[in-house]
Parts: C-alpha cells; sequence; structure tokens
C-alpha cells in the first residue's frame, strides 16, 4: 500500500503533538484509514529552533511543500491569516485536501476557502478551529443535518473562563486572575485576542455559519471582552443566583420579515442552575438547542496542544479515508442565507449599577430614564448611603439600542454621579 503522504505547516505547541502523533500511531491511522499515514515535510520558518524534527522532514519552502506531486494532505496549524490562505488555496488548487485549526483565517473567508474546495473536488475540514478537543463541528455540520438548531451557546474560551473562574472562587480583580494565568500558562504574554473577545467572536462565526446554514464573518459578530469585569460585578451576580462567563451566543430569531441570525459575544451573568455556570478553569462548554434534539451539551479540554492535535488527527482520518475512497465528504452548506441581525436590534436583560447621590427623588428621577426609552425594571434595590450609594437595577428584556440610550441618558442626569457597571443577564432557558 502507497502511503498517504502529508504536508505539516507549522511546529510549535500543536503542530508538534501531531507530528508526535502520527508516528506514535502509525499502525492504528494504517487499519482506520485503509493506507499508511506519513509525515512528507514539515514547514516552519526557523529550521534550527525544531531540533525534535528529523532534518530531511524540516524545509522553509511551505509554497513548494504543498504543490509538491507526491503529497496528498496539507495540515495548517500556522495561525493567522497570510501566509495560511494563500498556502490553503494553493494546496486546494494543486488538489490537496486541507486540515487546518485556523479560526481566525475560516471567521473571515471560510466562504472562499469552502468554493475553492468544492471547485477543486477536495476536502477542507476544520474542527480543531472551535473548542480544541470537543468533537462540535461535525455533529453541527453531519449528526445534526436533519434538525433546525435554534440557539448555541458556548463557553469557547479556556482563557478568560479561567480568569472570571478564579475571580468567583477568590474574590480577585480582573488584573491579579489575569496575572495568575499568565503565570501559570493559561493566557500569552500578549492575551489581547482572548481577553478583548477575538478570539471567541471568529468562534462564533464558525458555529453560527454551520448552524444555520449561513454566511456569517467575525465581522457579523458583536464583541466585548472581559476587562471591564470587576470583582464586584462578580459578587453582585452571586448575589441574584448567577455567575459571570463570556459567552458566543449565536441564535436564530424571527422577524416580521423573515428570519436572522444574532450572534455576540460579552461577558454575562447567567444562573448558577445552568450547566454552563458549572464549567471552571480553562474548560469549553458548548450548549446547543434544536427542534428534535432538544438540549445538548458538548464539554472537554478547549484548548492545549495535545487536545487540539486531537481534533486535528480526527480530521486528518476523516480526509484520508475519503482520500482512498476517491471523493470529498460533504461540506458546509449556506442555503439558507440568513442575514446578521444588529446587536441594536437584539433583545436581552441588563444589570446596571449606578453611583448615585443619596438625595429625595433620586430613584424616581432614574425610573423615569428607564421609562422614558422603553426599558422595563424588574427589580432595584439601593446598596450603602451617603456618598456611598449605589442603585443596582436587573431590567426585563429591551433591544440593546433602548439600554444604550437610556445609559446615554442617565450619565447627563445630575444625580447620577457614575454608571459603574452594565452587564447582561442571559436566562438560558
Amino acid at each position: 500500500m502507497n502511503p498517504l503522504k502529508v504536508a505539516l505547516l507549522g511546529c510549535g505547541t500543536v503542530g508538534g503533538a501531531v507530528l508526535r502523533l502520527v508516528a506514535e500511531q502509525a499502525a492504528d491511522l494504517t487499519a482506520r484509514v485503509g493506507r499508511p499515514v506519513e509525515i512528507a515535510g514539515v514547514a516552519v520558518r526557523r529550521p534550527d529552533r525544531h531540533p525534535e524534527v528529523p532534518a530531511h522532514l524540516l524545509t522553509t519552502d511551505a509554497l513548494g511543500l504543498v504543490t509538491r506531486d507526491d503529497v496528498d494532505l496539507v495540515v495548517e496549524v500556522i495561525g493567522g491569516i497570510e501566509p495560511a490562505r494563500s498556502l490553503i488555496l494553493a494546496a486546494i488548487e494543486a488538489g490537496k485536501s486541507v486540515v487546518s485549526a485556523n479560526k481566525a483565517l475560516l471567521a473571515e473567508d471560510g466562504v472562499a476557502l469552502h468554493a475553492a474546495a468544492a471547485k477543486a473536488g477536495v476536502d477542507l475540514y476544520y474542527e480543531a478551529s472551535v473548542a480544541g478537543a470537543i468533537p462540535l463541528l461535525r455533529p453541527l455540520r453531519e449528526s445534526l443535518a436533519g434538525d433546525q438548531i435554534r440557539r448555541v451557546v458556548g463557553i469557547v474560551n479556556g482563557t478568560t473562563n479561567y480568569i472570571l473562574s478564579r475571580m468567583a472562587e477568590t474574590g480577585a480583580g480582573f488584573s491579579e486572575a489575569l496575572a495568575e494565568a499568565t503565570e501559570l500558562g493559561y493566557a500569552e504574554a500578549d492575551p489581547t485576542a482572548d481577553v478583548d473577545g477575538f478570539d471567541a467572536a471568529a468562534k462564533g462565526a464558525i458555529l453560527a455559519s454551520l448552524a444555520f446554514h449561513s454566511a456569517v464573518t467575525a465581522a457579523d459578530v458583536h464583541r466585548e471582552g472581559i476587562a471591564s469585569v470587576t470583582a464586584t460585578d462578580v459578587a453582585r451576580a452571586a448575589e441574584i443566583g448567577c455567575t459571570v462567563k463570556l459567552l458566543a451566543i449565536c441564535e436564530r430569531v424571527p422577524g416580521e420579515e423573515g428570519e436572522s441570525v444574532a450572534v455576540r459575544v460579552h461577558p454575562a451573568m447567567i444562573p448558577t442552575s445552568h450547566p454552563l455556570a458549572a464549567v471552571g478553569g480553562a474548560f469549553n462548554a458548548v450548549f446547543v438547542e434544536a427542534e428534535a434534539a432538544g438540549q445538548l451539551m458538548f464539554y472537554g479540554q478547549g484548548a492545549g496542544g495535545e487536545p487540539t492535535a486531537s481534533a486535528v488527527l480526527g480530521d486528518l482520518v476523516a480526509v484520508a479515508r475519503n482520500r482512498v475512497a476517491g471523493a470529498a465528504g460533504a461540506g458546509p452548506s449556506a442555503y439558507a442565507d440568513l442575514p446578521a441581525r444588529p446587536i441594536a436590534e437584539t433583545p436581552t436583560r441588563y444589570h446596571v449599577s449606578l453611583d448615585v447621590a443619596d438625595v429625595p427623588g433620586v430613584l424616581a428621577t432614574v425610573a423615569t430614564e428607564f421609562a422614558r426609552h422603553e426599558v422595563s425594571i424588574a427589580t432595584v434595590r439601593q446598596d450603602g448611603h451617603g456618598d456611598a450609594a449605589t442603585l443596582v437595577i436587573v431590567t426585563h428584556s429591551a433591544p440593546d439600542a433602548a439600554l444604550s440610550a437610556t445609559i446615554a441618558a442617565l450619565r447627563e442626569v445630575p444625580a447620577v454621579r457614575g454608571v459603574t457597571s452594565v452587564l447582561r443577564v442571559e436566562g438560558l432557558s
């Protein structure tokens, strides 16, 4: 049996684990695929930094590697937009199936990449791009293909989940929890992609595209990070039976002019009774609601070399089997073509904290502003007195635009010294 030759682009944490697992599981991979699977070459920028890789496999010519005649499959784990996009397109045009873990690229340019793969009759698989080792994308694309998915809600970034979990457990502030996450290796030296929500937004776009059969890009996702979440926010969430999580929320939303897709990433208070509230540390979990299947939850390691490499190898086996069979697998569909719903029109409940002057009539003044913008108040309480007076208000569901207008108006009220916190409240029912 002639082996299937694999070009590996990148040999960092994930790429190194892929390289090792392919060697360690060679016999099992041969049995599962029907032909041996071998690494044909490893493209890296600095070969001298990879003494663990056999020298004859290393190359700096990534384009030459992916277009070699003897290469059948390409695994891309270098990340980023370029040169990953050009290399993947070159591989596809050369007739190679591709396995990628590149969430940023797929969220930005997935439509073009899928079109190129379909035209060339090859596979483009990317299970590892969302939630690491958790089998999630293939169930959305295949197992639930006969159902209608209504909602996908997930904790899809381990760094932010670790930070918020530590804030809840220890009472620490954001900066202290981030420093701990960095020291333990859960956060990068530059944590911007994680703590500002860029990573989760890219994953939300991929999830929504598959779940709702529509082309959703990262630009369609409303994004907020966790840097403004305070220890006080976390404590107040606990007071109302909630905890704070950074959520990627993807919804199919009915409307007068037909359905649309709303995708948003932001911190939110969720009830401690919900399964997602119990997801701690750097773990990921995704909650799926479908018409016939009901509620499903996927949970596990969302990052790390070996967990992510496990997802890469799962895709590698799938595309290798298709290669042996002489056919490509079914790709995602975008037949529904649902438009993206702007965040301004998306209704949510809110938890608002106001620093106010402790004077007669302040509550009535604040309530008037909420009523004027048609935001209904569910509960209100005052904490402290004098210079330390705080109003804590929880609203009923209201469009984001209405709440934003209310907050802007409150900032102009003389008795309101400051809007100290605005957090969404998700019932997840």
